[in-house]
């Protein structure tokens, strides 16, 4: 079956991972709104981003119920619009540190990741996520130089900015070439990003502060990052404990620690041994 390149589902020859690499070559402004962003698709695209003039990218964020009512309810107060910003800003943050803990320990994360920040410092490009709300939106608007063959793309559909969204999962999505089509879906970004909070910094100071990717970590650190891996529930007890202690338990730290260390072989082997022998320190 032919494919004229209007629609790409992630079908071998139809990616739109293929799709951008592609055309965004030629490419002078592209703009980005999707629900979630992943360093996994730049990590993808990063090359083919190297000859645009300007990248914008707008998120939407899952945010609790609380900090939502407070954005909804109250968006046009000054210093309630500072706590949501706030808040937008450390969800944002977090959801970072979290991508980074689970993402690959490979050449291609790293340099993914350092372009990234790149483009962040030098002005090439702008991340912003939008508060106000849940953003489920998917467009990828793609915008030639004046004198190129016509005005720009835009791309909507089911993807994310991810690996996933671009090669992996089935998706379903369809390029449109029309200006009027282009230039209505650039006007609603415009909408959206002069109301959003502008996270460019904090991608910055979350990778360099918050994760593994930081020129400045010495072996010692490491060693301390292992050890505290490796008695997180002992360091954390208070907080596994916190909810299960019955009313006048007397909270000593050695019983504490050895329902700990009976918890750990019982999530391994499925079962545990109490001793009951006089003189080895049962209450231990």
């Amino acid at each position: 079956m032919q494919n004229d390149l209007t629609f790409f589902t992630n079908d071998p020859g139809s990616t739109l991972l293929d799709r951008f690499q592609r055309t965004l070559r030629d490419v002078k402004f592209f703009d980005i709104l999707v629900g979630y962003f992943r360093t996994s698709g730049f990590d993808k695209l990063h090359e083919s981003f190297a000859s645009i003039d300007k990248i914008r990218i707008l998120v939407g964020l899952n945010v609790d119920r609380h900090a939502f009512e407070i954005i909804d309810a109250f968006h046009s107060q000054s210093t309630l619009d500072f706590e949501s910003h706030k808040r937008t800003k450390e969800i944002f943050s977090a959801a970072v540190t979290e991508e980074m803990d689970r993402s690959p320990d490979s050449y291609e994360t790293e340099l993914g990741v350092r372009k990234f920040i790149e483009f962040l410092r030098s002005g090439k490009m702008e991340i912003k996520a939008y508060p106000g709300g849940n953003l489920h939106a998917k467009v990828y608007i793609s915008r030639f130089g004046e004198d190129d063959r016509d005005f720009g793309r835009v791309i909507t559909g089911s993807s994310n900015f991810s690996e996933a969204g671009f090669v992996a999962n089935r998706e379903f999505n369809v390029e449109l070439k029309n200006r009027a089509d282009v230039e209505f879906a650039l006007a609603r970004f415009e909408e959206l990003w002069k109301d959003a909070v502008d996270l460019s910094r904090e991608y910055v100071d979350t990778i360099h502060d918050r994760t593994w990717l930081n020129d400045e970590i010495i072996p010692y650190h490491l060693y301390l990052k292992f050890l505290y891996e490796h008695f997180r529930e002992d360091i954390n007890l208070d907080e596994d404990f916190e909810t299960y202690l019955p009313e006048g338990f007397m909270d000593l730290d050695y019983q504490k620690q050895a329902v700990i260390a009976a918890k750990k072989i019982l999530d391994a082997y499925n079962g545990v041994f109490l001793s009951d022998v006089v003189g080895l320190g049962k209450t231990f």
